[in-house]
Formats: C-alpha cells, structure tokens, sequence
C-alpha cells in the first residue's frame, strides 16, 4: 500500500473485542502504516487500536433488554455515523454485534464506504430471509462456520469462509496441575462459574450458579470454586454476590480464562462463545442460560434450531446438556455437574466428543484470513 490507510473497526462484547484484537494484529503485522480506529473494549486497546467508543457498557442479549439500552446504545451508534461521514475510513469492518452492526453497515453502504462484515448473524438459526438483507449492506462477508458458505452465495452475497478464530485462540498448553498452579488454586477438584459476558447475563445466571454450587459443596465440602471474569467486567460489578462468593470461597480470576478453563474438572456456563472456548479445550460443561420472560416467549418462537450451545451446533448434535429458562435450575445444574465429576465413562465420552470439534471448523488461520480479504479490499 502506497499511502496510510485508515480502517475504523467495530467490535460490542468480550468474544467480538478478542477477536477483533486478533485481527488487528494480524493487519498491522502485514501493513504497520495501516490506521486502526473504533469501538471496542482492552484487548483491541492493546492491539493497537485507537478505541474512540467504550464497548463495555453496550453487551447486551435479549429483545427486551436491549430496550432498556436502547437511548444509550442508538446515542453511541449516531455518534459512530457522525464520525466516519465526517472522516471517511478506507474500510469499515464489523465484527459481530448483529442489529447495530447491520445498522452502521447500512449507514456506511450509503455513504459509499466499503463493509467488511466478521462473523455474520446466525441465518442458519432464525430469520434466514436477514441474509438478503446482508447482500444490501455488505461489500463481504467473512464466516466463520463452513456451512455457511452457501446460505450466502444462494443470496448472491460476496462471501468467504475464513475459518473459526477461536482454533487458533484457544490452545492448551497447560496441564490441569499446571493451570491450578498458575492460578494459586489448591490440588483439588475444581468447578467453574462462567455466568457470562454481559451484565444482563451475570444479574440473571449467577445466583442460579451460586446457589447449584452451594448444592455441590453439601456433598463435596471441600470442592473448590473458580470464576473469571470477562474483559467487559469488573470486580466492582460483583459486589452484591460479595457475601455469596466469600461463603463459597469462589476465587476470582481476571485476564485468564484459558487457565481456567484447564484448571476445571467441569464448569457451568452460560451459552455463548465461552461454550465453543470450553469445548475446544476438551472440559466438561453443562449449559444454562435464561433470558427476560418476554424475550424468551418472541426467540422460542422464531429460533429454529434444536440446540443453542455452540459445541452442540456445530456437530448438530447433543453432546453437553442444555439447561434453558424454566429449566435453569440450581437442582438440575448441580445434578448434571455430579454426573460429570462422578461417572467416568459419561465424563471420558463427552471429553472425547469435544475433541472432534477442532477439526469441524477448520484448519486455522482465521484472523490472517480476515487480515488478508481486509487487506485486498482496501487495496482495490
């Protein structure tokens, strides 16, 4: 590239933030000149990106939820929209984040800016007729899941499959003693509490999971409990369940995940990526999530998919139990997690399962993937 060229980068919750950072190391590794500017959250910081919108406080799931949100999240998308018709970027990337994305994807498309758009919504699992939509908006599409690939190309869009990020993102280089020692955690087994991303999340799993731990330490006294915490959350953002975790001697992780996940014996998890991350370093889980009342009743009714857990998605079959809505119960969870750390053979076979994922979603190299279809774009 003759000139410096600016890519404004718009990344919403802690999974799109990774991989978004990922990206942008890969792009500067190819042109250093390239500058970097968007919303995001630390890890795009720390890649080089000039953050202009804090992301942290946008994650959000659910119809009804978003409502709550919605003066502050339409107020950062307007001002997003101001800034590049005021100065133009050479290419506008979006990772994630659907409705605001395709919102500012939009805007972009009619300003004449180039869209890349990272990690498409989930036509395969409700609303199909949004992939028309995309062919409207988007200049390409970059997937993550192969089977993707077609749903696109049927709706004429510029599409390709870069391969999932996460295949490269998440290794496991420690053993289980190894990642307990690295975290000062005791030689004992171990229970994750992975509530979530986003504080909706957090305000509506964690006490289900604090209570199914507390069913746990009943039979097992000295289980030990392990939380981290996403990058769009702090300490400070727990201290109501301050007393509950003290009880419980949860031991609060930040920065580390992948540590965490290694040092587990199995862990509660909310659906969503964690589960994908979880699932690629072969730990055993059990799935919860709940949502608004109202949001539930509207997506049950459009989501045509049989499974919401990534690790059951992607091999389109159940390989860890999902425990949604009125199913999210301390009981149930608490009894799912005994099955695992009690029954060998149940426990060995979901491991086994988990294994084969790897290898259904692709070889790797998705963030210098993108990096690369960024970089012709801009160039063209």
């Amino acid at each position: 590239m003759s000139q410096s060229k600016t890519v404004f980068i718009v990344a919403g919750e802690a999974s799109g933030d990774l991989h978004a950072a990922n990206l942008c190391r890969e792009l500067l590794g190819m042109d250093d000149s390239i500058r970097l500017q968007g919303m995001g959250g630390r890890k795009m910081r720390e890649a080089g990106v000039d953050v202009l919108f804090d992301a942290s406080k946008l994650a959000v799931v659910g119809i009804v939820e978003v409502l709550f949100k919605y003066r502050m999240i339409k107020g950062v998308l307007n001002q997003i929209e101001a800034h590049i018709k005021q100065s133009p970027p050479d290419l506008l990337i979006l990772v994630d984040y659907q409705e605001f994305n395709q919102k500012l994807a939009a805007y972009a498309k009619s300003l004449g800016i180039k869209v890349l758009f990272y990690i498409g919504p989930q036509v395969w699992a409700w609303r199909p007729k949004r992939v028309y939509k995309m062919a409207r908006i988007v200049d390409q599409m970059a997937v993550i899941f192969p089977f993707e690939v077609e749903l696109y190309k049927e709706a004429n869009v510029p599409v390709e499959f870069t391969g999932h990020p996460l295949v490269d993102e998440i290794i496991a280089d420690k053993t289980m003693q190894q990642a307990r020692a690295a975290l000062s955690l005791e030689e004992k087994t171990t229970v994750g509490l992975f509530p979530g991303s986003r504080m909706g999340e957090i305000e509506r799993l964690l006490p289900i999971m604090l209570a199914s731990a507390r069913l746990l330490r009943q039979k097992y006294p000295e289980l030990q409990f392990v939380l981290p915490l996403a990058s769009t959350i702090q300490r400070i953002d727990l201290a109501s369940y301050g007393k509950e975790l003290s009880a419980l001697k949860v031991h609060l992780v930040e920065n580390n995940t992948h540590d965490v996940i290694q040092a587990c014996d199995s862990i509660i998890v909310a659906s969503g990526t964690a589960t994908l991350e979880i699932g690629l370093m072969g730990t055993p889980m059990v799935i919860t999530h709940k949502l608004a009342a109202l949001s539930y009743f509207i997506l049950s009714r459009l989501v045509k998919i049989k499974h919401i857990g990534l690790v059951n998605i992607v091999p389109g079959k159940e390989i860890v139990k999902e425990f949604i809505q009125h199913e999210a119960q301390p009981e149930k969870l608490a009894a799912e997690t005994l099955h695992i750390l009690e029954d060998e053979n149940y426990n060995q076979n979901m491991r086994s399962e988990l294994a084969k994922l790897r290898d259904l979603l692709g070889a790797g190299g998705g963030s210098k993937n993108v990096a690369r279809l960024a970089c012709s774009m801009i160039e063209k």
